[in-house]
């Protein structure tokens, strides 16, 4: 049996156009709905998400900027 591959730490933000980011949030609006599991790509790295991820709204406000992050949390399945 091989041994699992360590994760690496990670932090990336990907600006998407509307269009694009629209889908997305559609897909996975429609996997929340349906209690499934959410599967995206982000710079290269394939990410699944159970349907057990919590959901929550952070914002954010620091001088004259503002920030609204969309989150979803969970524990990486272990195989």
């Amino acid at each position: 049996m091989a041994a699992q591959k360590k994760k690496r730490k990670r932090d990336i933000e990907k600006n998407y156009p509307v269009k694009q980011f629209v889908k997305k949030l559609r897909r996975l609006t429609d996997c929340i709905e349906q209690g499934q599991k959410f599967q995206i790509q982000v710079a290269g790295e394939r990410i699944s998400i159970p349907a057990t991820a919590i959901i929550n709204i952070e914002h954010e406000r620091s001088g004259s900027v503002e920030e609204l992050e969309f989150q979803l949390r969970w524990s990486p399945e272990k195989k």
